[in-house]
């Protein structure tokens, strides 16, 4: 059986994708939240989803139960969906690919992902990821960038990448793009390593707005902006609290590594107290 499900055949004007999936990918939700983000400028309905079954070990990645207002308990399953996004007239569409890492598969999942891409005419990808990195957050989210075809970092202007080791689906996504003949851009956002337990929509407005711009496509970042100013207030009353916190956050700045394992919020009680901060706010 096909895990492709296929719901409607989207007309689309030269189509571009962005994908994001949730998981080793997604510190912070980044990657996820800023997909979820454009999905919800529009509001659309999957076109096109892979069923989970071939995929996922379920006792790994389980199906939730939900139950709704009127007492009714459905499962969610962790499926791929595609969503078709018509943009105003004279410019590009977007189709939006969201989903979970899988277990299992990962070529054969990656490979169906690029073919329903082609089928629905799709001439440019990128994919959106994020990491933990000693980065403060009072600066700039450092966007770096990998892509099927160097010329194309080049043209985007995006620092690249010296990383070699384990890699997630997003990884293999681009592998699976340039088998299939699309470019691909993948973007990847720093998150400072001392916020690692909350969401972080600042990161996930820099991936917007590098995707967007890369993909020449005009999403209002609006709501978005207010919740990441809302965000980066709030860090900033905590770091105004502590001055350990504050004086780390200058070190990071200056590109200063501290010695000292007292302040260093990656592995001390600095970093557990700012996470209780925020999370009581």
């Amino acid at each position: 059986m096909d895990p492709v499900r296929r719901l409607e055949r989207p007309g689309l004007h030269a189509p571009r994708a962005i994908l994001a999936f949730e998981g080793w990918n997604d510190a912070c939700d980044a990657a996820s939240g800023a997909a979820a983000y454009v999905i919800g400028q529009h509001d659309p309905s999957p076109f096109a989803l892979i069923e989970p079954e071939d995929f996922f070990d379920f006792q790994a990645t389980r199906p939730t139960v939900e139950v709704d207002e009127g007492g009714t308990r459905r499962l969610t399953w962790p499926d791929t969906r595609f969503y078709a996004i018509e943009m105003p007239a004279g410019t590009d569409d977007v189709v939006v690919v969201t989903g979970h890492e899988p277990n299992l598969r990962w070529k054969t999942y990656s490979r169906l992902i690029a073919q329903v891409l082609s089928e629905t005419d799709v001439d440019m990808v990128v994919t959106l990821g994020a990491f933990i990195g000693q980065v403060p957050h009072t600066l700039p989210v450092p966007i770096i960038g990998v892509a099927t075809d160097p010329e194309l970092v080049e043209r985007y202007q995006l620092p690249t990448s010296h990383y070699e080791g384990p890699t997630g689906i997003v990884g293999v996504m681009l592998e699976a793009c340039r088998e299939m003949g699309i470019p691909a851009v993948s973007l990847w956002a720093a998150t400072p390593h001392y916020l690692a337990a909350n969401p972080n929509p600042r990161a996930m407005l820099a991936l917007v707005d590098k995707a967007s711009a890369i993909l020449d496509i005009d999403v209002d970042t609006a709501e978005l902006t207010k919740v990441a100013d809302e965000f980066g207030t709030r860090v900033d009353e905590a770091m105004n609290r502590s001055e350990e916190f504050a004086d780390y956050v200058r070190r990071l700045e200056e590109g200063v590594e501290t010695p000292d394992p007292a302040i260093d919020p990656s592995g001390g009680q600095l970093i557990s107290e700012i996470e209780e901060w925020l999370r009581d706010r």
